[in-house]
């Protein structure tokens, strides 16, 4: 359901920037916005520039490719059914995302923010590579460690912390005048779309774990017994630290 209602909304959008549709007015005064509060605001602008960075393929993919090693090593080390499956999925969509961005912005054309005239080079504005590089590297880098994320503080910092990673990257684009406001919204749904694909394979591998579980238990009556809390009272112990 994900999957579709993101790239409905991506269409819509470049459907509207395409057309120049009643969003593209409100884009143009997002955009104004922007461009008063940096320009009272300077002293951030340095700052903007560096979560903009974040946006690059030499700094995003690396990170994602790191997750990916690592979470397919401890999947195999595991013996997890399945375990390759998360990784490649989000293989599969960073390599998705520059062809699907590459063909929006050459069909779309759309000129740099402020300007009405499309760039000589044919280089395109729509949709943001950076914003949706930024979002599907990160965003599937944190989908494929939160399984193995051991404590709540580490739980906490890729569910709030990611989100918010990702929200400053596509905004320092628009305070930099680098994008439209509308190409990192756009940007945003594509990656609502790939990230559902990998949250996917993940539930597929962990259907899977718990197929096996379930299978192991009926072999063994005496273990399932156990696992689901069916212990007798010399089996509990107090709060000491001690299992029970």
């Amino acid at each position: 359901m994900l999957f579709g209602l993101g790239v409905l909304l991506f269409a819509a959008l470049t459907w509207q920037v395409s057309s120049n549709g009643p969003l593209v007015g409100r884009d143009w005064a997002v955009l104004r916005w922007f461009d008063r509060t940096a320009a009272a605001n300077t002293w951030f602008t340095t700052t903007a520039h560096y979560f903009c960075k974040l946006g690059n393929i030499e700094v995003a993919v690396p990170v994602l490719l790191a997750a990916v090693c690592l979470t397919g090593w401890l999947g195999r080390r595991e013996a997890l059914p399945r375990w390759w499956l998360p990784p490649a999925a989000a293989l599969l969509v960073i390599a998705v995302l520059p062809v699907v961005v590459t063909v929006v912005k050459d069909a779309v054309a759309r000129p740099a923010p402020g300007l009405t005239v499309p760039d000589p080079s044919g280089y395109g504005y729509f949709p943001s590579g950076h914003t949706a590089t930024s979002a599907v590297a990160y965003g599937a880098a944190a989908l494929l460690l939160l399984p193995w994320a051991g404590s709540r503080a580490a739980r906490l910092v890729l569910l709030a912390g990611t989100p918010l990673l990702l929200f400053a990257v596509g905004f320092c684009l628009v305070w930099c005048d680098y994008h439209w406001p509308l190409d990192v919204l756009a940007s945003w749904c594509l990656t609502l779309s790939l990230l559902t694909v990998v949250a996917a394979a993940r539930a597929v591998m962990d259907r899977a774990v718990a197929g096996r579980a379930a299978e192991r238990g009926a072999a063994d009556p005496a273990a399932g017994e156990v696992a689901d809390g069916d212990v007798t009272d010399g089996d509990v112990t107090d709060g000491s630290g001690s299992p029970g």
